[in-house]
């Protein structure tokens, strides 16, 4: 039945976190939740997990309230970027006692993932550094086997193989027990071969919800001699405008025509991070 998040509003102080979200994540798909720091991402997920309380609204798992229901609860784990195991504990025993609460998690697959990843099961997990104490959540997400996943910057301070095995790990885990799952990151050209759905939050609102494949065609790009752009895009709706030297590339919103595509110029399809970083600097100019 998958998540809904019902009219979510949360505030620290003075600071709106969340302002009346709604959005519904469906079973087995990939979301991609974007947005810059302090967006509100991270404490949708909170909620979501209930390791916060909102204001108001609620948020139904399976067609069950989350606040209060660990059995509810039991099917969605949560790779945030703090430490929720006992000072002092080791990575072995680690695996061990999510073993507990998570009958599903397979030890044998995290340690497994523990050698490839080189990390010592050995090692207390307070003195891994922060590469490896990453590693190490991303191993108990891997291996958790719920229907839903939650990666809240999962890839912080790994390196770019580390982050390049997770990636293919994570497709791999994907295709042979699909789930639903939730990728937030700053990493986005990185990530978006990974996301079905789109969702993006500025000052906690949700300013777009849509598959990604929809969301991208909604736009483009044109490259070429900063004067031949300057022609095309006058008139249409221009999103953002880089130049370098006597060139230029424009992100532009609608359908290119390629037709009517001047020589000297390029057009090519809009990647999710130039999406999104046109869509701040368009809300920014607001």
């Amino acid at each position: 039945m998958g998540i809904e998040v019902r009219n979510l509003t949360k505030s620290f102080g003075n600071t709106l976190a969340l302002d009346n979200v709604n959005i519904n994540i469906n079973e087995k798909q990939i979301y991609g939740l974007l947005g810059n720091n302090g967006a509100g991402k991270t404490t949708l997920l909170n909620i979501i997990t209930n390791r916060l309380y909102p204001d108001s609204g609620k948020v139904l798992i399976d067609g069950e309230q989350v606040l209060d229901n660990d059995r509810v609860l039991g099917r969605v784990f949560m790779v945030g970027e703090k430490n929720l195991y006992p000072e002092g504990m080791r990575v072995k025993k680690a695996f061990e006692i999510t073993k507990l609460f998570y009958p599903n998690f397979d030890i044998q697959y995290a340690n497994e993932l523990a050698r490839r990843f080189e990390l010592d099961t050995r090692k207390k997990i307070t003195a891994l550094s922060t590469g490896y104490a990453s590693i190490f959540r991303i191993i108990l997400a891997l291996s958790v086997n719920t229907p839903y996943l939650l990666l809240d910057e999962p890839v912080l301070g790994l390196d770019a193989q580390h982050r390049d095995m997770f990636y293919k790990l994570l497709i791999e885990k994907y295709s042979e027990n699909p789930c639903t799952i939730i990728f937030s990151t700053h990493l986005i050209q990185e990530a978006a071969n990974l996301i079905n759905h789109v969702l993006i939050i500025k000052n906690g609102c949700i300013i777009r919800d849509m598959p990604c494949e929809e969301l991208l065609e909604g736009g483009y790009t044109v490259s070429g001699p900063a004067a031949l752009v300057d022609n095309y895009i006058s008139g249409l709706k221009v999103l953002s405008v880089n130049s370098l030297g006597g060139l230029k590339t424009a992100c532009i919103h609608g359908k290119a025509e390629q037709s009517d595509l001047p020589p000297g110029l390029e057009i090519s399809s809009m990647g999710l991070q130039d999406y999104f970083i046109s869509l701040m600097n368009e809300e920014e100019s607001k």
